[in-house]
């Protein structure tokens, strides 16, 4: 069976899949359900465009990868054929433990289990599954591998994911400011003491990844309609599991019971729950909400519909924090108006915070070479003052709650 196959990406051309374990782990199930999962999760009610997949997604940061390893070998650096293959795998996979719509999972149905940690697990059994052929990656994935710039390719300020992420959502949503030029800013890229470095001349496109992501999450992923309809599916998630508690019956996949049933933490997050794990994707939440738009429960039933329909709550930004006093007036008013308890209430009507910084100066920066051999920071290297700016993190404060009627 020939297994060195060519895809067809929007955004790159051909992509190449280089060898045939990469593709028996492009072709397992656990990979194949990111075809499954948004890569935007609640995004395409703003940008209808962004129904891309985290499928998508990982394909293409291994094609970055590809390109990356070929630079940093014409420019000397000594990578194995084991390591090379190690990278692949371990970009092609970082991704692997989302949830449905991405990120709402990790904080509703899953306790304090973050994406990278169930796919760290799903590498471990894929690993077993394959005799060891994955060790090398998940040295890697988990930054114990004594080569650092690999680590960084993976998980750093300027990574492979980023660099596809940006300017894949930016495609798809149609947002032109995120378009970066990602293949500049590989071929900028070297290694110096064990370090990821951009050359001088890439100055500029590093500037621009910044200011790209900056505008990326003011504008997409910290839109104010995705961030709302995010909130209301994190509550329906927990609503469900609050019912199922107390013995209401609800109509739901096999997979999603799974979770609704259990309370499942790091502690607990056994083989059994990874399998069940791997059966859950967006259809399952979407055909439940389907389901629970019925239901007699006045929170599920609202709560889905509001999805559903796109007819979700009003949501206010500020550059203060939310008084409590405007918050339990909300609250009320609603309860008054629907007789239902404040703890009903409440799954319409909360406040929160978002937090936007586009560069983190502490930490593993971004790193200049001058052709001096001189190392500099981007923030110093840079003559545009606002990256200065870039670096600060910027908070702001929302409220939601109802628009008129429920």
């Amino acid at each position: 069976m020939n297994k060195l196959k060519i895809l067809n990406d929007p955004i790159y051309g051909f992509i190449t899949i280089p060898n045939s374990l990469i593709f028996d782990l492009i072709e397992h199930k656990y990979f194949q359900r990111l075809r499954r999962i948004t890569q935007m999760g609640m995004s395409y009610l703003v940008y209808p465009g962004a129904h891309h997949t985290r499928f998508h997604h990982a394909i293409g940061c291994m094609h970055l990868m590809q390109k990356a390893v070929n630079v940093l070998r014409f420019k000397g650096v000594i990578i194995s054929e084991d390591e090379e293959i190690a990278l692949y795998i371990a970009i092609l996979l970082h991704d692997i433990g989302h949830g449905p719509f991405s990120h709402a999972m990790e904080h509703s149905i899953v306790n304090g289990v973050s994406h990278e940690q169930i796919s760290l697990l799903f590498m471990e059994h894929l690993n077993d599954e394959f005799n060891g052929s994955l060790t090398l990656a998940i040295s890697i994935f988990k930054r114990e591998y004594p080569r650092n710039f690999m680590c960084q390719l993976i998980s750093s300020q300027l990574d492979m994911d980023r660099a596809d992420y940006l300017k894949r959502d930016s495609f798809y949503t149609g947002v032109a400011e995120g378009n970066i030029n990602s293949e500049r800013l590989i071929t900028m890229l070297h290694v110096v003491d064990d370090e990821l470095v951009v050359e001088n001349k890439g100055i500029y496109s590093v500037e621009k990844f910044l200011v790209a992501r900056r505008l990326m999450y003011w504008q997409v992923y910290l839109h104010k309609t995705s961030l709302v309809a995010e909130q209301l599916l994190i509550r329906v998630l927990k609503r469900a599991k609050e019912l199922t508690r107390q013995h209401v019956e609800l109509k739901a996949s096999r997979a999603l019971m799974y979770f609704l049933k259990h309370d499942i933490s790091e502690a607990n997050f056994n083989t059994i729950t990874l399998e069940s794990f791997s059966k859950l994707d967006d259809y399952d939440v979407v055909s439940a909400m389907k389901e629970w738009q019925y239901h007699s429960d006045f929170v599920l039933r609202n709560l889905c519909e509001m999805i559903l329909n796109r007819d979700l709550l009003k949501i206010k930004m500020k550059r203060k924090k939310i008084k409590k006093t405007v918050l339990a007036e909300h609250i009320n008013t609603l309860m008054e108006k629907y007789n239902i308890s404040a703890a009903e209430a409440e799954y319409f009507v909360f406040t929160g915070e978002i937090s936007n910084q586009a560069y983190q100066q502490q930490g593993q920066r971004i790193n200049i070479l001058h052709k001096s051999g001189k190392i500099e920071d981007i923030v110093k290297a840079s003559d545009q003052l606002n990256l200065k700016a870039l670096s600060k993190p910027v908070t702001k404060y929302f409220i939601c709650y109802p628009k008129v009627k429920l």
